[in-house]
């Protein structure tokens, strides 16, 4: 009998470590990179080993067809980002996409998103023109290069182990691949990640022997066979064989970014996020409107608590989900101003507020896939650290015989001439992608995620508000019941939500989702030398501490 994932019942502790921790959705990875700790390497260097081990064993969220992000502190103290997120075609204007799109519809080939223009076009959901280029190797060399203490080969052995040599795929990682069955459609797609023509039961042993050899070029030759080398001629032709822009060019010209986080203060806590092209600052915005509101002096059970931090975030995504784009483009204004907040604040009512936008509800972005992991070692090195395409295995191609998915990052473009975020050649779109670190105090730093397209600042806003609000271990935080405002207006709520059924006499139109749509949140911690880190109880997660 196929076990049920949405009902967990099992308790989980804060694991506590004197050398590192790793965190993670899946424990295959999570050991990747403890091993790498134990061999000598630094959080860094665990953190990639653990992304590319993650692309292996959890394929259906993550893959080097995607993009890559960091949020970290160093044992110097110094705190940064990293962004490794490519842009679409160079030959990819508007006018040409969505020429190729209609004449697509047409004939019954593309999938629309709902962000239709005036004559009725959008971004399709998937396929070649979503294809963005993806950041993910580059983004891995960078970090190893720039922080590490191992070479890429040795942090990418893990990884290239499991593709070889096998694996058995976890209960929810097993439920994910079931979606390649309709997605992948053409042989070098369905032979490189389905068997016989079916995704893998719980248990079941696969290899991806593409996929280790793709890996092992990498690891021989670095990152640009994947932009100069065999690896981009095979990406370049599969996107243009079906009808895309892509070109080696267009591979050649990335370059990974290291921006400064973003931040404010929350109940004496400095949060850091990733700005534009990334949603971090949706996260930053809510938690001052939330203060402003003070949505955390609430008592934890009483319905209001939830009222006042939802009608924050609403707020915070109309604004991010409109003004939020690639910034060499459009100027993004500040919307994680204190004085911002303030005048937002003004809105929140006793009533729901409901002239919000947010997203739109077909958009993959809604549900998007990813996966999250954090590391902290014992020098302080402290890493957030997000790899993804956006959603699932991507936009349905995979990149010639290399075993490589190729993202979808492209659909969050709009095709509106007016939209901030309309698709221009070479740029980013928005990206859902928010890895963040949090100051506690003095020497006491968390690096922490919340996984899920739009769930991802949300559960940013709920996983702060319970630490620092009331007081919660790191565990019991992520533990803790979700709700989750969705584009179509509803707010959904875990059936452990206390009081929910007088949110719904407030007007909120409350509906009860299982545990699995409420995100993938991940944590590690350095507090005074003290090493601990939490996990997803709603995934296969697992801290390994050493």
């Amino acid at each position: 009998m196929k076990p049920d994932l949405d009902r967990f019942n099992s308790r989980r502790s804060t694991v506590y470590a004197p050398r590192g921790v790793v965190a993670t959705s899946q424990p295959l990875a999570a050991e990747a990179g403890a091993a790498v700790l134990r061999d000598g390497g630094n959080a860094f260097d665990a953190a990639v080993a653990t992304a590319a081990a993650l692309n292996v064993v959890e394929p259906t969220s993550t893959g080097l067809g995607g993009d890559v992000f960091a949020c970290y502190r160093t044992a110097d103290g110094d705190v940064g980002g990293m962004r490794a997120s490519g842009g679409v075609p160079g030959d990819a204007t508007r006018e040409r996409v969505r020429e190729a799109v209609a004449d697509g519809d047409r004939n019954g080939d593309v999938t629309y998103g709902a962000d239709r223009d005036r004559d009725g076009v959008s971004m399709p959901d998937h396929g070649p023109h979503t294809v963005t280029v993806p950041g993910t190797a580059r983004g891995w060399e960078a970090t190893v290069e720039r922080f590490g203490r191992r070479s890429l080969a040795e942090v990418l052995a893990p990884a290239v182990r499991y593709a070889r040599e096998g694996y058995p795929v976890t209960e929810v990682v097993a439920a994910q691949w079931q979606h390649a069955e309709q997605l992948f459609t053409d042989d070098n797609a369905r032979d490189a990640f389905l068997f016989d023509g079916s995704s893998p039961d719980p248990g079941q042993t696969v290899r991806l022997p593409r996929l280790a050899d793709s890996l092992e070029q990498i690891a021989e030759r670095g990152a640009d066979v994947v932009y100069e080398g065999v690896i981009a001629d095979a990406i370049a032709e599969t996107v243009q064989s079906k009808g895309g822009f892509m070109t080696v060019d267009d591979l050649a010209g990335f370059e990974v970014e290291w921006p400064d986080p973003l931040s404010t203060s929350y109940n004496g806590c400095e949060v850091f996020e990733l700005g534009p092209n990334n949603q971090g600052q949706i996260a930053l915005e809510a938690l001052n409107i939330a203060a402003e509101v003070d949505a955390g002096a609430q008592p934890y059970d009483d319905p209001e608590r939830v009222h006042r931090f939802v009608e924050s975030m609403k707020l915070a995504f109309h604004d991010g989900h409109y003004h939020v784009t690639d910034p060499e483009y459009e100027t993004v204004p500040p919307l994680h101003s204190p004085a911002y907040a303030r005048e937002r604040a003004a809105e929140i009512g006793e009533t729901p507020l409901t002239d919000v936008q947010v997203g739109t509800p077909s958009a993959p972005g809604e549900d998007a896939d990813t996966v999250l992991l954090c590391v902290a070692d014992e020098a302080g090195n402290v890493v957030s650290f997000i790899n993804s395409r956006f959603a699932g295995f991507g936009s349905g191609l995979v990149a010639g015989e290399t075993g490589i998915a190729l993202q979808n990052r492209g659909a969050s473009f709009s095709l509106s001439p007016a939209h901030p975020n309309r698709l221009a050649p070479s740029k980013r779109p928005f990206h859902t992608l928010v890895p963040a670190l949090a100051r506690l105090g003095p020497d006491d730093w968390l690096a922490f995620g919340v996984m899920g397209g739009y769930m991802q600042p949300q559960g940013h806003l709920q996983v702060l508000a319970n630490l620092l609000d009331y007081d919660i271990g790191l565990q019991a935080a992520l533990d803790a019941p979700r709700w989750r405002y969705r584009a179509d207006g509803t707010l959904a709520v875990e059936e452990r939500l206390p009081n929910a059924a007088k949110l719904a006499r407030r007007g909120h139109d409350v509906r009860v989702l299982p545990p699995s749509q409420f995100g993938g949140a991940q944590a590690a911690r350095w507090q005074d030398g003290t090493l601990s880190g939490a996990t997803e109880p709603r995934k296969d997660g697992q801290v390994s501490g050493l």
